[in-house]
């Protein structure tokens, strides 16, 4: 496992940088951000969150869990920023009939096993104009099982092990000594696995038009995380299907009505 992930306030700053350097100049190519009303469904701690807030915005964070949410408030407050974070499901999140002008989704969606029901509810929570950011790796890239948060060197390492048969891979990670939470983890994550071709479909058979999709050959998150450049999926094989879910690290739309 790495250390980022037992580090939440580090993994807060470094998600803040994250979408400071490459999410917020993405969706200003299609909206406003400043002063705007943000939601992020999938909170977690709220690095993401910070410089919508830094730029005047009221920033509304969901997230299930409720450590998560604590946290979030814990480091908005440690920086000087103002941030709402409500603990539920988003399916069931009460907003009081406000509605958001840019909704951000970064690597959340390849855990629902409802991705139809979660796009359906941005779409009733979207503003009239406004934008759906949604972010996810399509899960036959290297890393798609988010395999780096096992225990284990070897299987936190391994590029494409998620792609073993089911058994196979639940074998290697008891035999690796992973716990029983994380193997279930890990499984869950399996069997909830999103392609590129699966949310184009998902996204216009719910209502949404895809204003953009930029895929990437190596994910910006990357560069905070390792110090690697971005670099963008060349538009050949960004138009190839199945070659390109092996080839991309992370998918960026933008999405509204």
């Amino acid at each position: 496992m790495q250390k980022r992930h037992n580090d939440r306030y580090r993994y807060f700053k470094e998600e803040a940088v994250t979408a400071e350097k490459y999410f917020i100049p993405y969706i200003s190519r299609f909206a406003t951000v400043e002063g705007k009303n943000v939601l992020e469904v999938g909170c977690g701690e709220g690095g993401n969150l910070l410089p919508f807030a830094r730029r005047g915005c009221r920033v509304t964070g969901v997230d299930v869990s409720e450590l998560r949410v604590g946290q979030a408030s814990c480091f908005f407050s440690r920086e000087g920023a103002v941030g709402d974070f409500v603990c539920a499901d988003i399916l069931d999140y009460d907003a009081g009939g406000r509605r958001f002008d840019i909704i951000v989704s970064h690597d959340v969606i390849e855990h629902v096993a409802d991705k139809a029901a979660l796009l359906a509810r941005l779409r009733l929570l979207l503003a009239p104009g406004g934008v759906a950011f949604v972010a996810f790796p399509p899960w036959m890239m290297p890393f798609g099982g988010h395999q780096q948060i096992a225990c284990g060197f070897a299987v936190s390492h391994a590029p494409f092990v998620h792609l073993l048969p089911s058994g196979w891979y639940r074998g290697l990670l008891a035999l690796s000594g992973e716990d029983a939470f994380t193997i279930n983890e890990l499984m869950s994550i399996r069997g909830t696995r999103l392609t590129v071709e699966g949310f184009d479909i998902l996204a216009r058979r719910v209502g949404f038009t895809v204003r953009h999709r930029q895929l990437w050959l190596v994910n910006p998150h990357y560069h905070v995380k390792f110090g690697l450049r971005p670099v963008r999926l060349c538009r050949l094989l960004s138009g190839i299907p199945y070659v390109r879910d092996f080839m991309a690290t992370s998918c960026f739309y933008l999405l509204s009505d």
